[in-house]
């Protein structure tokens, strides 16, 4: 990882979480509005993370897992070696609503299913929300990745394993 600066990769991260965190709750908030179902319902059930179902604890929760979960996320993002290779950002967002899916594995059905609030929730529409989530920290990343005053990451570890030193795939 060197030339690779942690500090950016802690920054990108929470950029990507705080926009992926605002944008992601989009699918079940549409779906809630459509069945004329409470819109904050999700966000409540977050709330028992943090003791009771409450909105100004689902809220907390949510933004505390968002943010960590973008900077998780940028520290082992593809830098570099992914845009070498001529990625666009359709692949950041396919890559991105990959980690979605894996995060709503370990969020909904590993820690969720313990915590009844969570449990009653819809699954459907909380997969889609992750997806999304995971589809705009990929695509905040990748964008981030080209650009700002360092210039493009140099590599994360992900590179190592997934990218050539000449940054085309293994």
């Amino acid at each position: 990882m060197a030339g690779w600066p942690p500090g950016r990769a802690a920054v990108d991260g929470l950029v990507a979480g705080a926009v992926a965190g605002v944008v992601s709750g989009l699918p079940s908030t549409v779906l809630a509005a459509r069945r004329r179902t409470d819109l904050l319902e999700a966000t409540r059930a977050a709330g028992t993370l943090l003791g009771r179902p409450t909105l100004w604890r689902g809220a907390v929760a949510h933004g505390v897992l968002s943010l960590g979960w973008g900077v998780a996320l940028s520290v082992v993002w593809p830098g570099r070696a992914i845009r070498a290779a001529g990625a666009s950002s359709a692949r950041d967002m396919v890559m991105g609503a990959v980690a979605g899916a894996a995060i709503a594995a370990l969020d909904l059905e590993l820690v969720g299913r313990r915590l009844p609030a969570v449990r009653a929730l819809p699954a459907g529409p909380q997969w889609l929300d992750h997806l999304a989530y995971g589809a705009v920290v990929g695509m905040v990343l990748g964008a981030r990745a080209t650009s700002g005053p360092t210039g493009l990451r140099q590599s994360g570890p992900l590179d190592r394993c997934c990218f050539s030193r000449a940054g085309t795939t293994n």
